[in-house]
């Protein structure tokens, strides 16, 4: 809950510049003497009330549309009042000053949101989920946000629990009441809780997994040696004319990025220098920039020259990808080869033969990199996960595994049953520490 003495908090809510319409939202503590001032009268809750603003001087400043949201049904849980005029930004500055100098104070980034949270209007989660949606790529990504926000992934998480509780009461009774013999169909009973749990964990995290990617996006380095194309299939992705393109080797000195979508998955494309021995000052930056991309890469696209095929350099550059990255051979250029488009499997790669330039093949690439990412077609009901669900989510999984290797052997059974719990209980804010709550809300717009 807030706290009593917590000052009333006001801020311009709509994104900077000029619009049609402008938004500042003040939350507070009774907020009907402040309403009265800015208005001149007392609002009618929940209404939509045509009004001029008024300065300290009873002096219009703008006229608009009014809402007072009685506390607790208000999204903060507080009193919310929200004046609606003209968008333009000298305006929304005076209307701004006007409530500061009614003794609100300027509200901090995601102080309206975190206010909802501490107010029990909604847990964590789906506070989360708000940033989520309003940063959402993609209109896949923005659904699936939505359904956080309403709530749906924090009610998976709730489920988890419960049965974790239920199991947890089902074992610690073995332990205050050691006398009674555990019946043999209750002992089976707890080895078939384990084992759904465990299953019920492992489809929550490939959830949020393919949630995170949505939030996200897959990071996708396109490198190779100097001229194999990699800066013409950047533009063929991104569908515009990005990076310059010239048959002079070494043209790329710097890396170049661009946010696509393929069937509703954010990727973000990074067009690199030409990986090569170089006694050029910059070109040799490029370089080393290259290489500073490729390990942050979830796939490494390796161009090659249709033509020439995979040579001992290119094979050089593969052993210094990190094992952890996904590499993909892209054989460029294949409408000089005078071949067709393709893909190649083995046991430990992939080729695809695209050109470029025609675009062949391209539907090839876009379908490899969705099945690198993992995604599958119509997967929509995931959660939006951020990188500390995905933690807590496994921790709890790593928690459960132990669980069962002491089956036989209940006090630590339970122990590591509570601590998966807990770990499920920091994502939805069950327990959260305050500097964990600063860090989350400070990453929100002003406003929201």
């Amino acid at each position: 809950m807030t706290r009593r003495d917590d000052p009333t908090i006001a801020a311009i809510a709509t994104a900077p510049g000029s619009g049609g319409i402008g938004v500042v939202r003040v939350s507070g503590k009774n907020l009907l003497p402040f309403a009265q001032a800015v208005l001149g009268k007392v609002p009618v809750p929940r209404t939509a009330i045509k009004s001029s603003f008024l300065d300290a001087h009873g002096v219009a400043i703008d006229d608009g549309v009014a809402l007072y949201f009685p506390a607790p049904r208000s999204y903060t849980g507080e009193d919310v009042l929200e004046l609606q005029g003209h968008g333009g930004t000298v305006v929304l500055q005076m209307l701004l000053k006007r409530c500061l100098e009614l003794g609100a104070r300027l509200a901090e980034p995601g102080e309206f949101t975190r206010r909802a949270f501490l107010n029990d209007k909604l847990d964590l989660a789906q506070a989360e989920s708000v940033a989520d949606l309003i940063e959402a790529a993609s209109d896949s990504a923005a659904r699936c946000a939505l359904r956080s926000l309403r709530g749906e992934f924090s009610a998976a998480i709730d489920e988890l629990a419960g049965q974790l509780v239920e199991l947890r009461m089902l074992v610690e009774a073995t332990l205050d009441f050691p006398e009674e013999e555990l019946d043999p169909l209750d002992r089976a009973d707890v080895k078939g809780r384990h084992a759904r749990l465990v299953g019920a964990l492992d489809t929550a995290i490939a959830k949020s997994r393919l949630g995170s990617l949505l939030r996200s996006g897959l990071q996708v380095v396109l490198a190779g040696q100097p001229n194999v194309g990699k800066s013409s299939l950047l533009n063929r992705l991104a569908g515009e004319e990005l990076a310059i393109v010239t048959a002079i080797p070494g043209t790329t000195r710097d890396s170049v990025r661009q946010a696509i979508n393929i069937d509703g998955v954010p990727l973000n494309i990074v067009d690199t220098a030409g990986l090569r021995d170089t006694r050029d000052e910059v070109e040799r930056m490029g370089i080393e920039r290259t290489w500073s991309e490729i390990g942050k890469a979830d796939v490494v696209l390796l161009l090659v020259d249709a033509r020439a095929g995979v040579t001992e350099q290119d094979l050089g550059l593969v052993e210094r990808i990190p094992p952890g990255v996904k590499r993909v051979f892209v054989h460029n250029k294949i409408d000089l080869a005078g071949r067709s488009p393709r893909v190649q499997r083995d046991e430990t790669s992939v080729s695809l033969h695209v050109s470029a330039k025609t675009g062949a093949g391209l539907e090839l690439l876009r379908a490899e990199l969705l099945a690198v990412a993992g995604w599958q077609q119509g997967a929509e009901d995931v959660f939006m996960a951020r990188e500390r669900h995905l933690i807590a989510l496994h921790q709890a999984a790593q928690h459960l595994a132990s669980a069962g290797e002491y089956l036989g052997r209940p006090e630590l059974f339970a122990e590591e049953l509570r601590l998966a719990q807990a770990q499920l209980n920091t994502i939805t804010g069950e327990f959260a520490a305050d500097d964990l709550l600063g860090e989350i809300f400070s990453r929100f717009c002003i406003g929201k």
